[in-house]
């Protein structure tokens, strides 16, 4: 069970109530805790509940045979469609980035990048290649271009059979890639109502990539699911949301940015665990960038970036708070020698993990004495269920944070812009607004 220490959270201006006092968050708590029951019941949180799960797992189990039949899976996705899944292989299938690793392999294919496309088509076996394509609408550009071109030379290669190379995983009814799976009888798994793209690990978009790796991915759904189980069996309680982590790490959190600290980071002590911070990135900012409000995510690695980000975090603008995330149980498998030099003879012995364990708790040691709110977040081993009830318990707290402050974080209005004004630079006659939006940036 993950459990958050809050002895340095309240430092600072949060310690500094002249400034601009902390508000009393009792009526808060009762409108929160009947829009929650509310958005449940509407179905419009399907991250907390899993209603999906028991057919989502039907869906993946009846697929596992046909993915046997390859080593490689390149996944066509982009945002939410590919960080989470990249967290969980790296986190969990580093095998596969090391020496002599003979498969299966995940390729992400998560930009616009050609180099990366051609290479992907010029080194790998094409008879051994199973394609994922991933877009909750069915008309993500970025993924549609990638699969126009991956299928032509899926088609070259195999004209009769190139449909048994390919897996879509978007919406159950409508979009362009619902209508190409029914069209071609291409197997697919549905992206549920009302689950984001960043929410999106704990449904096929991961979950199917996990099962490909032989990761233990209902697992990690036993700890999203263990997390918010008292929100979900109790949905008009506000008791059983003022006892609920989620909720006190979300008045934290709102707090912040009430008392003028505009950056949150995410500090993962945990390597292998590192692109969690940019899966929480995304979460964040997609979720709780709006109206001019929000905080600012910035993802960090430790000790990686105690030698790059970690001056700016200490004594920079006191702008900041941070989530450090560590887990307290690491292998020791590897020693330090004991005829090292005489200078560093006080490790002759000691486990090579002792360092890691010495210099998180100096990260956190460091951070408070220079008054920079924080809050640690401790998993006991790093497993696929601690990893799940991380991400459901962030998930959950950047749900109530957008509540107390007032934002939707559910929706990403401002997102979609930019893809506009690239369909309508490439020729869209969709987009007229889009298109004067253009002339006047390009005329001005």
């Amino acid at each position: 069970m993950y459990t958050l220490d809050w002895k340095h959270a309240h430092i600072g201006r949060l310690h500094d109530d002249s400034l601009n006092p902390t508000p009393d968050l009792t009526a808060e708590l009762g409108i929160c805790t009947a829009r929650l029951a509310g958005e449940m019941t509407a179905g419009r949180l399907p991250f907390l509940d899993l209603p999906f799960r028991r057919e989502m797992e039907e869906g993946i189990q009846n697929l596992l045979p046909r993915l046997q039949h390859f080593k490689h899976m390149v996944i066509l996705g982009i945002g939410g469609s590919a960080l989470g899944t990249r967290a969980l292989q790296k986190a969990f299938f580093p095998q596969q980035d090391r020496f002599g690793h003979s498969g299966p392999w995940v390729w992400i294919l998560d930009n616009v990048d050609a180099d990366e496309l051609s290479a992907i088509m010029t080194t790998l076996n094409p008879a051994e290649t199973l394609i994922v394509t991933i877009s909750k609408s069915g008309g993500t550009i970025e993924t549609l271009s990638q699969y126009f071109i991956i299928r032509e030379w899926m088609l070259k290669c195999f004209p009769e059979t190139w449909r048994e190379h390919f897996i879509f995983v978007t919406d159950a009814h409508s979009g362009f890639l619902r209508q190409e799976a029914e069209r071609e009888g291409i197997p697919s798994l549905s992206v549920p109502d009302n689950l984001g793209g960043r929410y999106s690990v704990i449904s096929a978009v991961g979950m199917l990539p996990a099962a490909f790796m032989g990761l233990p991915w209902q697992t990690f759904l036993d700890g999203v699911q263990s997390v918010n189980t008292q929100l979900v069996y109790n949905p008009g309680s506000t008791e059983a949301l003022r006892e609920h982590p989620a909720w006190q790490l979300a008045n934290w959190c709102s707090d912040l940015y009430l008392k003028d600290y505009s950056q949150l980071i995410f500090f993962s002590y945990i390597p292998a665990w590192a692109c969690f911070g940019q899966w929480f990135g995304q979460l964040w900012a997609e979720s709780l960038g709006k109206n001019g409000k929000g905080t600012m995510p910035l993802p960090a690695i430790g000790v990686t970036d105690q030698h790059s980000l970690q001056q700016m975090f200490l004594d920079g603008p006191k702008d900041k708070g941070c989530i450090q995330l560590y887990c307290s149980e690491i292998p020791q498998y590897l020693r330090y020698p004991m005829d090292i030099p005489e200078t560093w003879s006080w490790l002759r012995g000691k486990a090579f993990s002792e360092l890691l364990q010495a210099e998180t708790l100096g990260a956190a040691a460091a951070l408070a004495h220079h008054n920079v709110p924080l809050v640690r977040l401790r998993v006991p081993q790093a497993d696929m269920y601690a990893a799940g009830e991380v991400m459901g318990l962030l998930m959950a707290t950047t749900v109530l944070t957008g509540l107390i402050l007032d934002i939707n974080p559910l929706d990403q209005p401002a997102v979609e812009l930019g893809k506009r004004l690239a369909c309508s630079r490439l020729g869209s006659t969709n987009y007229p607004e889009e298109a004067a939006i253009l002339n006047e940036f390009l005329t001005r």
